[in-house]
Formats: structure tokens, sequence, C-alpha cells
């Protein structure tokens, strides 16, 4: 979980550096709406595993570790599916194919296939998933991994961090000018809030509106 935490602290970060160059007060009273929110899901974050356990097993098997990099993935209405290709991995006892869950990642340890362990970790889902509802299916040369959605709702990608890069890359993001900053930010906030949160963006917005055009009309002589 260490990556999801990072990332929320950088969202903190970067809600610290509007706040403090934004002066009106609807704009500053949604950025610290979003403030505390982030701060909130900081202090909810999950505690790292202890590595020592898993340490002790690396040496008991004798082998050496491989970080799984190519996956598939595919959706339903109720599950996430990521397709991982192993070969062999159906010969091996149950036991030595584990998945961790949490409400936003998965961790996949395979161990001692073909005198190797195989570790897989998706950190910051892109939303949360019911922990009792998701499950592994060992297939021939093939592990699934199927995360059962929170709600029925399409997926655009797999995480958080892939939706971010996606959005950076359809626009250009230039956060030296702090006002297309702030508008970026309120942009995914509307995007991902609920709807008191799009509500209080918008009465923003057209009060704004409003008062940039009374100070750009002019003055009857």
């Amino acid at each position: 979980m260490a990556v999801a935490r990072e990332e929320l602290l950088k969202d903190l970060e970067e809600v610290n550096e509007l706040l403090a160059k934004t002066t009106r007060k609807r704009l500053r009273d949604v950025l610290m709406t979003e403030k505390h929110k982030l701060e909130l899901e900081i202090k909810n974050q999950p505690p790292p595993k202890p590595k020592v356990a898993v340490e002790e097993e690396k040496v008991s098997l004798g082998g050496y570790t491989v970080k799984i990099n190519n996956y598939g993935w595919d959706q339903s209405d109720k599950f996430i599916k990521i397709y991982i290709s192993l070969n062999g991995v159906q010969k091996l006892p149950a036991e030595n194919v584990q998945v961790n869950f949490t409400e936003r990642s998965f961790d996949l340890l395979v161990k001692n296939l073909n005198g190797k362990n195989y570790t897989m970790t998706f950190n910051n889902l892109l939303k949360p998933i019911s922990v009792e509802g998701s499950s592994r299916k060992i297939k021939t040369d093939m592990v699934l991994v199927m995360c059962r959605k929170k709600r029925e709702e399409k997926w655009e990608c797999l995480t958080q961090v892939e939706k971010e890069s996606k959005e950076k890359e359809k626009a250009a993001y230039d956060t030296s000018d702090p006002s297309e900053g702030l508008m970026n930010l309120l942009k995914k906030m509307y995007a991902e809030g609920d709807d008191e949160m799009k509500r209080t963006i918008n009465k923003a917005w057209v009060e704004s509106r409003e008062k940039q055009s009374k100070e750009d009309m002019p003055m009857d002589i």
C-alpha cells in the first residue's frame, strides 16, 4: 500500500499549494473539503505488511522471486478479471497459490513453481472491491484473479495511477499556471465527487462567472 499512500500524500500536497494561492471563499471551501477527504484516506490506510515472514519463506524455498509484469484483464458487471500466464501452475498444491485482497489492492504469490517464486502486486485500484467476494482460480498454465466489484459499474482502467496518467496524456497539465492547475483539480474532483460535491463546485463556478461578468461590464457614463 506504499504506492497508494505516496499518491495520496502528493494529492494532499498539491491541494495545500492551491489553497495557498486561492482567494475565493467558495473555491477555498471546495478545496478544504477535498483536503479533509484526503487526510481521512491517508489516516485509514492499512499499515504495511511485515516483510520478515516473506523473506523467511523465500529462504526456506531456496529459489528466487520473479516479479510478474505481463497480464491480461477483462471485466463483467460484477467482476474485474486478471489473467496471469504461468506454465505448469496447475501442478502446484493449491496452498502454493495465494492472493491477499484489501478494498483497494491485491497481492499474488505463487511459491516454488519450477524452483522460482512469482509475485504480482496491484495497489490503489481504481474503485473499491469486496474482499469477501474476491477469489482466485487455478487453470491450465494460468491463474485467474477475480476481484468482486463493490458497485456494478464499468472500470476504464485498473488503477487510479493509470487513470491519472491517461488524463495527463489527453490534456497538457501545466502546474506552473496556478489557475490551470486549479481548474484541472476541480475537474477531477467533479468527476470523482458525490452529488453534494458536484453541486458545490457548480455553485462556485456560476458565482465566479457572474462576478467576472460584473467586473467586465462597462460603467454607464
